[in-house]
């Protein structure tokens, strides 16, 4: 592999224009494809589960109830106390706002308060309901903002109008500038650690010319596959993140190379064969765990991995073919400078093979760490099982206008009506009928409205709607308790399992369904599948680092390490979330729960981070332990040569995520805390502390592998041995493309 990768970089220096230029190339034709088939205005939030009895009712009401198949929105009207909105002047204005509302695009019918029976007790607030014929995963930001400026726009006297409802759940996530705060830090970042706006400036061109192609190849795809926001954006996030670190691996072995005497052409060759190495393998690991969600079984879950998985692969193909270039454009401007800070640092890796003392801040604090391995591995795991212990109680579930931005018209309506008629007006039932086998539809639909009164937890029952053919019902169905409650999710349990009970001598078959109820059978499919998702990601791991370090405690240490890591940012977001602790911090003003989603994908993206980490630093590791035997002086060489750069790659890894916490979208601010939160606990905690406490705990044995085992195993050369031995063949080619100056070392 190390080879392979030397031979590809030498190519990609040395013809750096035509390399440049079908990059180029690739763009130009993935934003052509965006522009003819695709775009941003077609991008949707679409949470399904097909085979749901939610989805399988929606599918049906499709025929029966077309009005009624898609999502609804609510105008919500309310006056001070004393005042009614049932009077003359009241009911014009409300008349005339509704009529505005039937204009708006896209509008199936528009359902007044007094069709809906929905008029609070004392007279002070009414909801009405705007119906769509799509789902909510349909309608763009632009329909739903029509609406809101025709209703607002329509004459309403002294009536507080405000829009809301299940439309308005799950808002796009849309970048925006305070995004770029990230980006910011980053180069901050890279200035730092490089020392050179040059250097610095290479890995941000590379990950930004990786990420414009990401964007706009899975933009082309919006025409044919449905793509949420939160894809996309997850998307740019992750292709960002990963496009800097991977260069950042590749520049900095590179210019290390260059301080140690060697030619330009053949330090990218090494610096490809070698971090190139680690950064295919660890870009590939969080490819196959971002397609991995496929297995869920959830198109959206499938989806969104994928436009991820492409995103990394994308950010690995630049790093291995497009940045050798770059460096081929750079020349011998990235040698640092004689008696610089770069020079010196490197000049002391490189005269400080026995570790007679720390060089950086990354091996002074390995150097405490493996002090008292063993108390050092003990105060980490109880630290993070800590930081774990508020998972036990995570609640999943989709976020809904009650975890809306503070202000938006969405929130204000879910508080009106919340006060006025209760928290379960903000989320009702649908309760599908089929009444095609009963000898009396009519009086059938009756029954079973009647028997669901009767239910717990149930505040309301409309009166059954029957379709023009007769043959089914539809009753809406308004819960006691929020949309997001366990009691609501108990409610619809409830009626499934009591379905034979209430359509007992009807001759009819209920399903439940709704936006509500589609949540709730996303959460349950969601939350089933984590346990064997994770099951999957370990052994996954297990494997891989198996095959690279040949190793049994290396791949063990580093599961455990990912579980706790895991468990710990669990246990961030629980707390800030769902319990609210020092959630105002993050711009959290309204507990609920966890983003349904949110375990499985974390688990994916934070098993291809950690492993990133594993494998930039533990073969650092295990390269001094090849050459040297020593596994102290292995642990220390790793973390002089390594944990710099490690270190420096998981500050801009957690800038790029923690920018996107300032998003309002709920979704996207759970998910990019709960990441940003991951990556700095598994580098800082786990990676630069745990596991060198581990290694230096174990010894020899971290090392060791059963020779049946040994011989069975492929060989990666992580390390790049092989580049050594081509380099020798070169030297004793007359005819080679290069001769090694004396003194280079892969080292």
């Amino acid at each position: 592999m190390a080879s392979l990768l030397a031979r590809i970089a030498r190519f990609a220096f040395r013809r750096r224009r035509l390399v440049v230029a079908l990059w180029l190339l690739a763009a130009t034709v993935a934003i052509a494809c965006m522009a003819v088939f695709g775009g941003a205005s077609k991008i949707n939030q679409t949470f399904t589960v097909p085979g749901s009895q939610s989805q399988q009712a929606l599918d049906r009401m499709k025929q029966a109830f077309p009005a009624s198949s898609g999502t609804n929105a609510q105008i919500v009207f309310t006056l001070p106390a004393g005042q009614s909105v049932t009077t003359a002047a009241a009911e014009r204005s409300i008349t005339s706002v509704l009529a505005a509302a039937a204009k708006a695009p896209e509008v199936a019918q528009v359902l007044s308060p007094s069709q809906t029976g929905a008029v609070s007790p004392q007279r002070t607030a009414a909801i009405a309901e705007v119906e769509y014929q799509v789902s909510g995963a349909s309608l763009s930001t632009s329909t739903l903002d029509a609406l809101k400026s025709a209703v607002q726009s329509a004459p309403h006297g002294n009536l507080q109008v405000q829009v809301g409802g299940p439309a308005f759940n799950n808002g796009a996530a849309n970048p925006g500038a305070e995004d770029l705060v990230g980006v910011l830090v980053a180069v901050i970042v890279l200035a730092i650690t490089f020392g050179s706006l040059v250097a610095a400036g290479l890995p941000l061109l590379s990950a930004l010319f990786g990420v414009v192609v990401a964007v706009a190849a899975v933009l082309s795809l919006t025409g044919a596959v449905d793509i949420s926001s939160t894809a996309l954006t997850l998307s740019l996030m992750i292709g960002l993140a990963v496009g800097i670190d991977y260069a950042l691996f590749i520049v900095t072995r590179h210019r290390s190379q260059l301080a140690r005497g060697m030619a330009a052409q053949e330090a990218a060759a090494t610096a490809a064969g070698t971090a190139g190495s680690a950064v295919l393998f660890a870009g590939l690991t969080v490819v196959i765990a971002m397609a991995g969600l496929s297995v869920v079984g959830i198109p959206f879950l499938t989806v969104m991995g994928l436009c991820a998985a492409g995103a990394v692969f994308i950010a690995v193909a630049v790093a291995l073919t497009l940045l050798p270039a770059f460096l081929g454009f750079a020349g011998t401007r990235l040698t640092p400078k004689p008696g610089s800070r770069t020079a010196r640092r490197e000049a002391a890796i490189t005269d400080t093979a026995a570790a007679s003392g720390p060089v950086n801040g990354a091996e002074r604090w390995t150097r405490i760490a493996i002090r008292r391995p063993l108390a050092t591995v003990l105060i980490v795991v109880a630290a993070l099982a800590g930081l774990a212990w508020p998972a036990h109680s995570m609640s999943l579930g989709l976020p809904d206008n009650a975890t809306a931005p503070s202000g938006s018209s969405q929130r204000a309506a879910y508080q009106e009506v919340t006060a006025d008629f209760g928290p379960g007006f903000n989320g009702p039932l649908l309760v599908l009928a089929d009444t095609s086998h009963s000898s009396a539809p009519a009086a059938a639909a009756q029954q079973i409205a009647g028997s669901l009164r009767a239910l717990p937890d149930v505040a309301a029952v409309t009166a059954p709607r029957l379709s023009a053919d007769g043959k089914a019902a539809l009753i809406q169905l308004v819960p006691k308790s929020a949309p997001s409650d366990q009691a609501t999710k108990d409610l619809v349990t409830g009626i499934r399992d009591q379905a034979g009970a209430l359509e007992h001598g009807t001759g009819a078959t209920i399903a439940v369904t709704g936006t509500t109820a589609v949540g709730i059978d996303v959460s349950s499919k969601l939350g089933s599948a984590i346990v064997p998702f994770a099951i999957v990601v370990v052994g996954l791991s297990l494997v891989l680092l198996l095959l690279v370090f040949r190793s049994l405690v290396v791949p063990v240490k580093a599961a455990l390490g990912f579980l706790l890591s895991v468990g710990a940012s669990f246990g961030v977001v629980v707390a800030l979330f769902q319990q609210g602790h020092l959630a105002k911090l993050i711009g959290v003003d309204a507990t609920g729960p966890v983003t349904s989603f949110l375990p499985i994908i974390l688990m994916a993206v934070l098993f291809g981070l950690a492993m990133d980490y594993e494998v930039f630093l533990v073969s650092r590791m295990r390269e001094d332990y090849v050459h040297h035997g020593s596994p102290i002086g292995a642990v220390h060489a790793g973390a002089r040569t390594a944990g710099r750069v490690v270190t420096a790659a998981a500050l801009i890894m957690f800038s790029v995520f923690a920018s996107f916490v300032t998003s309002d979208n709920m979704i996207l601010k759970q998910l990019a805390c709960a990441l940003a939160v991951g990556v700095l606990i598994d580098a800082f905690a786990v990676r630069m502390t745990l596991v060198p406490a581990v290694l230096a705990l174990t010894g020899r044995a971290a090392w060791w592998l059963p020779r049946w085992m040994d011989r069975a195993l492929p060989n990666l050369d992580i390390e790049g041995t092989s580049l050594e031995q081509d380099r020798a063949t070169q030297s004793a080619d007359p005819h080679g493309t290069h001769q090694e100056p004396a003194g280079a070392s892969t080292r």
